[in-house]
């Protein structure tokens, strides 16, 4: 399987924002973007007037890279997202929220999306009672997200239950840190989206 081995703090400087990739890290002095808030490289501080098809690629490339999809994978669930009733671009963006390894970042469980994936990939994580050890699983409204039973003692997870990796729960979640599990109340839907994103940008990068 491919995978991304750079450096992650050079993504949020080339999209020019925080991707928030190293968790707790982004918030601390040592964030490299607020260090260094220019495009990595010998050019990264000269100003470039961007073309229509820069502004879309870049607005793609910042909404792939914060979920932690590669190119193909991304494709793919734009694809998905086309053959959906509704506006493609929200579709999107609901697709992208609802993969299991957003969700047990958006519920506080992983310090990150990177995390969070292991922390699937590894099969800590159950889905409605079973492990499910695939990050880009589509959660339903009423599934549960859970944390196996070996894995509760986890040093991770007893920072999450004592609060040490509280989050700011979007309203088509709920969290109990006692018993560390997340229930997906509802499907999400745009105005739940709480990062910069111009998804009609997306849209019009693919329909070229």
């Amino acid at each position: 399987m491919a995978k991304y081995y750079d450096a992650k703090c050079r993504l949020c400087r080339r999209e020019g924002t925080k991707l928030l990739l190293k968790g707790d890290r982004c918030f601390t002095d040592k964030c490299a973007f607020d260090r260094r808030p220019y495009a990595p490289g010998q050019h990264g501080r000269a100003r470039k007037k961007l073309s229509d098809y820069a502004v879309q690629l870049r607005e793609k490339q910042k909404c792939r890279r914060a979920y932690g999809l590669l190119e193909t994978q991304f494709y793919k669930t734009y694809e998905r997202a086309t053959n959906m009733k509704g506006i493609t671009g929200d579709n999107l963006l609901s697709l992208l929220e609802r993969r299991l390894d957003n969700v047990v970042y958006r519920s506080g469980l992983g310090a990150s999306r990177p995390q969070a994936r292991q922390l699937v990939l590894h099969g800590h994580i159950l889905v409605n009672g079973k492990k499910v050890d695939v990050p880009s699983y589509t959660v339903e409204e009423n599934d549960v997200i859970t944390v196996r039973a070996k894995s509760k003692e986890m040093l991770h997870f007893k920072a999450v239950r004592e609060g040490n990796a509280s989050r700011i729960l979007p309203k088509w979640l709920t969290f109990n840190a006692d018993e560390l599990t997340a229930t997906v109340v509802a499907l999400p839907v745009r105005e739940d989206i709480d990062f910069a994103l111009q998804e009609n940008m997306i849209v019009e990068f693919y329909s070229r």
